[in-house]
Formats: structure tokens, sequence, C-alpha cells
């Protein structure tokens, strides 16, 4: 099992949706967390397994509390809640003011959350969702932890130059100078396309040349579909057929694509 860790560059390509798209249709057990230091939107648009709200103070802040006195991986369970349907999830901070508690504490959580794979009490993969990273972002501390790393990007031009430029610089970090596809490294960079399904094929290609061509150690793993419906419905903002749209439908050929192209669920 491993830690998934979702990011994307700037904007607002829907990073979260991506990420709990995919935990919702994840072939194991698996813990969605908010690890975004900007702060976490699922408290907000989702509803408990009680059918009530989540609590806000229970999640990433209460475990960093924790964190000051060493973390086991098991503890991680101690502060997760169940959102309809029975998703777990790791409750992100209520705003970035509260990144300041978690200063030194990002490399501890990152361990953490590779390491629930191995605890012989509740093991499970995580999908983490880190939000916007940059070249200070704090969560990038936790990306050597990963078993993978997908960045999410939209197919207008300007986004796909940003993210080409962010996966250079996340390759650099993480895999030190080597270039071009020989050197493709640990923890493996994947991009996630989100395209309209009538183009993905085509586009999923052109941006692997790109990439290619720049010599940067990152590939395109699949396209989500741009289901704006179907992220509608997946927020609870919309009443639907959520197992029958275009977005879960996609999701759910990542899910089955990642793991065997990456091993991740060895």
């Amino acid at each position: 099992m491993a830690l998934i860790a979702i990011a994307a560059d700037k904007g607002s390509p829907g990073v979260t949706t991506t990420a709990v798209a995919l935990a919702a249709v994840w072939p194991r057990r698996v813990l969605l967390a908010e690890a975004d230091p900007a702060g976490g939107d699922l408290v907000y648009r989702s509803t408990g397994a009680h059918g009530g709200v989540l609590n806000p103070n229970s999640g990433l802040l209460s475990l960093a509390a924790t964190a000051r006195h060493g973390l086991a991986a098991e503890q991680l369970w101690d502060h997760a809640q169940p959102l309809v349907g029975g998703l777990d999830v790791l409750v992100g901070l209520a705003a970035p003011e509260q990144a300041a508690g978690l200063s030194g504490l990002w490399p501890m959580l990152g361990q953490a959350f590779a390491t629930l794979a191995e605890s012989p009490n509740g093991a499970a993969d995580v999908i983490a969702d880190c939000g916007r990273i940059g070249p200070d972002s704090p969560s990038l501390e936790l990306l050597p932890h990963a078993a993978l790393v997908l960045l999410v990007a939209r197919t207008e031009p300007e986004n796909l130059a940003r993210v080409r430029d962010r996966a250079g610089a996340l390759s650099a970090k993480l895999h030190g100078s080597q270039r071009g596809a020989a050197a493709l490294g640990y923890p493996p960079i994947g991009v996630l396309l989100i395209a309209d399904t009538g183009r993905s094929a085509r586009l999923a290609a052109q941006v692997n040349e790109m990439l290619v061509a720049s010599q940067i150690s990152a590939r395109v793993v699949g396209t989500l579909a741009d289901d704006a419906a179907g992220a509608e419905t997946l927020s609870g903002r919309r009443r639907g057929r959520l197992d029958k749209s275009l977005l879960i439908r996609s999701a759910r050929q990542v899910t089955a694509d990642v793991p065997q192209r990456y091993g991740v669920l060895r």
C-alpha cells in the first residue's frame, strides 16, 4: 500500500475533486487526507456518516497536536472521520494561519501517511490532497515519502506550460539533476489531465510528447473527465447517479491503470 500525493501548480484545476473521486473508487481501503497548508474544503462541502456536518477540530490540526509527542501511523485513524458512503477523511486546516502549527511536522506526517500501509491495525493507502504547491510550500516535505506524486492540470496552453515547469522543478528537487526518460526517478511524477473525453487521448499523447521533449522525468498517467455535473454530485451539491457520471467512470479507469503502472499496490 502507498501514499499518493496529489497537487497542482496554481489556479483551480480541481485537486480536491480529483482526490475525492480517486479515493471514492480506490480498489483497497484508503484514507483521504487534506494536506493543503492553505486550508481544506471538505468540512464545508461534505456530510458525515451520521448525516451531520464534519467536526473541523478533528483532523490535521488535532493530529498535529498529537505529533508533537511522536506519531505512529495507526494514530491517523483517531483523527479521521467517515463521510456518507464510508470514505474516511482526515479533515484539513480551517485557515492558512493554522499551518504555523504544523511547522517542522510535515516530514513526520509524510512518514505516517506512507507507513499506514504497514500498520498491523487498519492498514490502508493514503491519498493526500496537497493543494497548490510552489517552491516554498510546506507540503513539499510530504513528497519524498510518496509512492507517486500526481500533478493535476487542465488543458489550456498556459496550464500545460505551468505543469511542465512544476514537474521539472519537482523532478530536480526529488530526483536530482538527471533529466530525461532514462532518469525517471522515485517517487515517480505523473500528470493527470482534466480534459473533455472526446479529446483526452490526443491531448494526453501531446502532453507526453512535450514532457519527453523537455527532458522532464514525468509522464501523463491518465485523464479525468471535465464533468462539472459529476463534480457537483460528488460534492453533494447536486442529485444524480454518481456511479454513472463521466467523472467517476474516468476515475475508475485511472485507479485501474495507475496501480499496475507504478506498482503502488504491492
